[in-house]
């Protein structure tokens, strides 16, 4: 049997250009990374600007096992398909994170037949954009520590510093660090932090801002620090919002890839869904849908982190609207749900099963709460029976929601032709009602409990002194309006990764609290989730390597 990479160097990709025609763009429109990789220039976006958005589809997912269930390549295998049925479909994807890359998943576009390419170039370094990222976000803090250099006449109070540094790897041992040590001339001692990148407001920016003019504006918007008098500190008081945009200029820019089949997709920004917002650019969204008919983007994790905040930050902010929503199962999730091990999950056993369903039935549950008509997709593993699948079959059917099994993994679009076609029957029969889960004048505590309470299904939510200080303190700024970005366990519906299937009577915690004044949102962390993520104990990076060749290998 083929890797992912394997199946992936054996494509024989078209050239970007080729690629490009089929989503209504010239070699004009494009910004050559190579021959399979590209930028699309801003003139395409004006002369989109006002033509009719087509119908938007977003996938989500169950809570999924630590290797993830499978929604970029159900994305990517039900882009395919459309096509296979004739249908004019471009897919909007995130960029994938190198912190998963070398750390768990060793891959992150796709898998099987149902991949976006050219995968090796994706998973690394790509078109460069979260290298831009961290370097705006690391001017930033260079230009704060700087200012309190050299006389900090903004009164900075170096102990009330709240923007971090980033790099895009996974590297606990950055998490908590002492800077400007060894005298005078190396800068103020304080304490400091690092995130990954993707968990970082500079990346959510990029993925909410509507161009670079407004990108420029949110970067100003950024809180960095309080003065010795508790007063706000913003990016632009520090002037340097200008040279951060500066550094984004191409970045802002979507990317255009393809397919194993040469389908169109747009790839661009990639924030994390478990403690960032998840969701890929509000460009490339819109674009894809204002170049095709449908528009298939992806949520992170489990809908009751990607699909909320796409829903209650991203559509909320821009006016996009999905018409329908694929739900990913898993055999292997709803085993897990329902208490078995990880190593055990490919061993038949319908009694799980039974046991984890309830996790299926919470998010169907809660993406009704939206008013967004669902399909669920089953997406197919070789250990799976077809008694397991039959149950989930007959299980959605008497909940009346549309199923379909996706076999997209291994069969790329043709797999996906039962999907695609339940989809169309969504869009052609069944409109949407798009409903937020709350209103932006409520205050903040009411709106992290509407999202625990209604999503999670938690009792209450205890919010640590701290954390309810920093409540108060955004709404004195001026901030109560904003949605919140709640940062929680992918794994589990509650704030223990333990609590599995569709757990009852817990309680969330709420322990720290950010203003992300630039993104839109006021980030809410839970439980013991890290923003800077940890290597495992064996790396995916040891078996990812360059052979004589040059040729990557080991990239799942």
């Amino acid at each position: 049997m083929l890797t992912d990479i394997e199946i992936a160097q054996a494509c024989k990709m078209q050239p970007i250009v080729e690629v490009a025609k089929k989503a209504g763009l010239e070699s004009d429109d494009l910004e050559l990374y190579g021959k399979y990789k590209a930028k699309i220039s801003d003139d395409v976006w004006k002369r989109l600007e006002n033509k009719k958005e087509g119908k938007l589809v977003l996938v989500t997912a169950i809570n999924p096992t630590p290797a993830g269930e499978g929604k970029t390549t159900t994305t990517v295998g039900l882009g395919q398909a459309m096509h296979k049925i004739g249908k004019n479909a471009i897919i909007a994807l995130r960029e994938p994170s190198l912190g998963p890359v070398f750390g768990i998943k060793g891959g992150a576009a796709g898998g099987g037949y149902a991949q976006v390419v050219p995968m090796e170039d994706i998973n690394l370094h790509f078109t460069g954009d979260m290298h831009a990222i961290t370097a705006a976000n690391n001017l930033l803090c260079a230009m704060l520590d700087n200012h309190m250099q050299q006389g900090n006449s903004l009164n900075i109070d170096p102990r009330r510093v709240i923007f971090t540094r980033v790099m895009d790897m996974n590297d606990r041992t950055l998490r908590n660090i002492t800077i400007g040590l060894g005298g005078k001339a190396n800068g103020i001692p304080r304490e400091d932090h690092f995130m990954i990148t993707v968990a970082s407001e500079v990346m959510a920016i990029l993925c909410l801002a509507s161009d670079i003019q407004d990108l420029k504006k949110r970067f100003g918007d950024i809180l960095v620090a309080y003065t010795y008098s508790g007063e706000p500190v913003y990016a632009r008081d520090l002037n340097a919002h200008g040279a951060m945009a500066a550094l984004m200029k191409d970045a802002i820019k979507p990317n255009l890839i393809q397919t194993l089949e040469g389908t169109p997709c747009l790839m661009h920004g990639g924030p994390f869904a478990n403690i960032a917002h998840g969701c890929n650019s509000v460009q490339a969204t819109r674009m894809a849908a204002r170049l095709a008919d449908i528009a298939i983007t992806e949520a992170g994790f489990g809908a009751d982190l990607g699909a909320e905040k796409f829903i209650d930050i991203k559509c909320r902010k821009t006016g996009l609207a999905p018409s329908c929503v694929v739900l990913v199962a898993t055999v292997r999730a709803l085993k897990y749900n329902g208490g078995v091990a990880k190593t055990d999950l490919n061993t038949p056993n319908v009694e799980a099963l039974k046991n984890g369903i309830c996790n299926l039935d919470a998010h169907l549950d809660n993406i009704a709460k939206f008013g967004v008509p669902c399909v669920v997709a089953i997406n197919e593993f070789p250990s799976d029976t077809s008694e397991e699948m039959e149950f989930i079959r007959q299980h959605c059917a008497g909940r009346g929601v549309r199923v379909a099994l996706s076999e997209v993994f291994a069969k790329g679009g043709e797999g996906g032709i039962e999907l695609a076609e339940k989809v169309i029957d969504v869009l052609e029969n069944e409109p949407a009602n798009l409903k937020m889960l709350y209103e932006d004048e409520i205050p903040l505590v009411e709106k992290i409990e509407a999202v625990a309470k209604n999503i999670y299904g938690a009792d209450k939510v205890n919010i640590m002194p701290a954390a309810a200080k920093e409540l108060d303190n955004i709404t004195k700024l001026g901030f109560g309006n904003l949605p919140v970005c709640m940062a929680k366990t992918q794994y589990s519906l509650s704030d223990d990764q333990t609590r599995l299937g569709r757990p009852t009577g817990f309680d969330i915690t709420v322990r720290s609290v950010r203003l992300a004044a630039g993104a839109g949102f006021v980030v809410c962390e839970t439980g013991a989730i890290m923003t800077m993520p940890g290597l495992p104990k064996l790396p995916a990076a040891e078996k990812i390597d360059i052979d004589e060749t040059g040729k990557i290998v080991g990239l799942f």
